[in-house]
């Protein structure tokens, strides 16, 4: 579909439709660009208020993916005329918390009416243009890295299906509510090749886009990929989230698994996650040290696999 659109091309964005990556890059000047994002979705948590935080969480996630500071933000929403305005003046406040704690403030937005809530933000931040992180930089050698466990699609799924566990709930909660902001901070003091946010693709659909943009090949080791608690259990349960399925059949174009990758393992890694982590590419030298400042600081990163030559995803 966005093939047969016309872009006028312009010498200031240096990142637009045409590379596809996590958000927009136009330049300024030659010290400063302008990162541009949008993002909102249905209700995935019960309460309003937790449900407007992890939607403005997700959509800031795109900026830090880029290397970028959010600024300012405007809502996007659609309310049903008879939701009552308590629930909805919380959502808008979970949201505007949210930006806050990332530095950045809810400045205005817009609603329309529709019979399912959906909330989320545009978010605006900065960006140095010569420090931009995209998915195209990957290089052989290079270490992969993931600041978030999976399983967020999984554990909500059983939620709505009632047959959810109450501390694996709160724990896939407090996962989504985490901003990227402290490991994207981290991330800009050392040498980065590409980053990404995994979200709706899971982590497959998005190490696939680093890899053909990076025109590399990805090999990912299934028994490091860390998961939120229970998810592999209500993977193995049946609990699959309808958009997990699409993105394993869209995953077979480009993936391999070795055979000693269980069926749960492979659902875990098409898992479409909301607020998921930054999977990032960096040379070794400069992931050890990116990894030893996230322990110095309690932020979790794990080491998940590699970039070699090639092309697709491997997964052993």
């Amino acid at each position: 579909m966005l093939a047969a659109l016309h872009v006028p091309a312009n010498p200031q964005v240096l990142v637009g439709l045409a590379e596809s990556d996590d958000a927009a890059v136009y330049q300024l000047n030659s010290e400063l660009a302008l990162v541009q994002t949008v993002d909102f979705f249905p209700p995935i948590v019960d309460d309003p208020y937790t449900y407007g935080a992890i939607a403005a969480a997700n959509a800031l996630s795109d900026v830090y993916a880029m290397g970028g500071r959010p600024v300012i933000a405007l809502a996007i929403a659609a309310f049903p005329d008879d939701l009552d305005q308590a629930v909805t003046a919380a959502i808008l406040q979970g949201g505007i918390d949210k930006a806050a704690e990332a530095g950045a403030v809810v400045v205005g937005g817009h609603t329309v009416t529709d019979r399912e809530p959906k909330y989320g933000l545009c978010v605006t931040g900065l960006v140095d243009p010569r420090r931009i992180i995209t998915k195209a930089g990957a290089q052989p050698g290079d270490r992969l890295l993931l600041s978030k466990p999976l399983g967020t699609g999984l554990i909500t799924t059983a939620a709505k299906r009632n047959a959810i566990a109450a501390e694996d709930l709160a724990a896939a909660t407090a996962s989504m509510l985490t901003l990227n902001r402290h490991i994207a901070e981290l991330m800009g003091q050392v040498d980065v090749h590409a980053a990404t946010d995994v979200t709706g693709y899971g982590l497959l659909g998005h190490a696939a886009e680093i890899a053909r943009q990076s025109k590399v090949g990805l090999r990912i080791n299934a028994a490091a990929v860390p998961a939120l608690p229970g998810a592999l259990r209500y993977a193995e349960a049946g609990m699959v989230p309808g958009g997990l399925r699409r993105n394993l059949d869209f995953a077979a174009a480009f993936t391999t698994f070795a055979p000693s990758v269980s069926p749960s393992q492979q659902l875990l890694l098409a898992d479409p996650q909301t607020s998921g982590g930054l999977l990032i590419a960096a040379p070794p030298a400069a992931a050890a040290t990116l990894q030893a400042m996230a322990a110095a600081a309690g932020q979790p990163l794990w080491e998940i696999g590699e970039v070699v030559a090639g092309a697709g995803v491997a997964v052993q």
